[in-house]
């Protein structure tokens, strides 16, 4: 059970704070919500607190666990050649499971898809998400801004691009 200040994950959402937790009746049901403060953009969630574990919530990272995250942009290893379709779809999958390893190899996978060839629209929004996603939990966890978690994303993934 989470509890209030926990720094937590929503997949395809990013990383926040449960600020409270209230009761609201919402369609004439009463239920307790957690109150999230995403830590990126000024968006706050609701989430009702017996649906949390089948949202795939989590709690954020340690710092060694997000700095041996950050390692993944060494491999120089991408998926294999798929189709667009395929590969947005496997893509989709890992960004669902909110899991921080599988959102970093959604990005690296991209980025050198992105190297080769644009993106189309689906791929490079996906990027982007996946990019804000890290950022926020980054941010999070380092306790420094998005600017800040920004500019470390870029200089872990520019450090490596001189090598590939």
């Amino acid at each position: 059970m989470f509890q209030i200040g926990d720094k937590i994950v929503y997949p395809m959402y990013g990383a926040g704070v449960i600020e409270t937790i209230e009761e609201k009746e919402i369609l004439g049901e009463k239920q307790q919500y957690f109150l999230i403060k995403m830590q990126i953009g000024d968006l706050q969630l609701m989430v009702p607190v017996g649906k949390i574990s089948n949202l795939g919530i989590r709690l954020a990272v340690d710092v060694p666990t997000l700095e041996n995250t950050l390692l993944i942009f060494h491999d120089s290893e991408s998926a294999p050649s798929l189709s667009w379709n395929q590969r947005y779809r496997m893509n989709m999958d890992k960004m669902r499971t909110g899991d921080i390893q599988d959102g970093a190899e959604v990005i690296r996978d991209l980025l050198h898809r992105k190297k080769e060839k644009t993106l189309n629209t689906s791929e490079a929004r996906m990027l982007h998400n996946a990019w804000q996603i890290l950022i926020s939990e980054l941010a999070l966890v380092k306790g420094c801004t998005e600017n800040q978690a920004n500019d470390v994303l870029n200089k872990e993934v520019n450090s490596v691009e001189m090598y590939l």
